[in-house]
């Protein structure tokens, strides 16, 4: 799917590219400027602001009022609503920082833009080519797939 996030959604807007989703997002825009993105890209608009998901509606366009506290809770009600997948497949997944396709790269490319320890210690990295971050499955991928599982139950609610 194709979104694009109003400035109090930032946290939100990263979790998305992670999964996979294209989301543009900058603090920059105004509503106006959000509105009419949406309508000529065809994006869902997510907010927390009720005007702007007020005047999205009023012309037509497609958009999602966020409710929740934490992450998980947002993610479980956005899956439900668009029927997203809550999984990460790294493949498919696009930079958090800038929204471009982050891409699988050899070790050996990182060596000398990574720490020593974690070029030990891990063996898969991805690049984004648009802003040149690297990613690795480091220690905070199980605070990752905890929240990922908390709002794949929120998605799903047990009968």
């Amino acid at each position: 799917m194709k979104f694009i996030v109003d400035g109090m959604l930032g946290k939100l807007a990263r979790w998305l590219r992670m999964l996979g989703q294209d989301v543009i997002y900058s603090t920059e825009l105004d509503d106006v400027e959000l509105i009419n993105i949406a309508e000529k890209e065809k994006r869902v608009i997510l907010t927390r602001d009720l005007e702007l998901y007020r005047s999205a509606l009023s012309r037509d366009l497609e958009a999602f009022y966020i409710e929740g506290r934490t992450e998980a809770e947002k993610l479980g009600k956005l899956g439900n609503r668009f029927n997203l997948s809550l999984f990460i497949n790294v493949e498919n997944s696009h930079c958090p920082r800038c929204n471009g396709k982050i891409l699988l790269v050899p070790k050996e490319k990182v060596r000398d833009k990574i720490q020593k320890n974690t070029f030990s210690y891990y063996n898969q990295f991805w690049k984004c080519p648009d802003c040149g971050k690297i990613y690795w499955q480091g220690a905070h991928w199980k605070g990752i797939l905890k929240t990922l599982e908390e709002a794949r139950n929120i998605k799903k609610p047990k009968a």
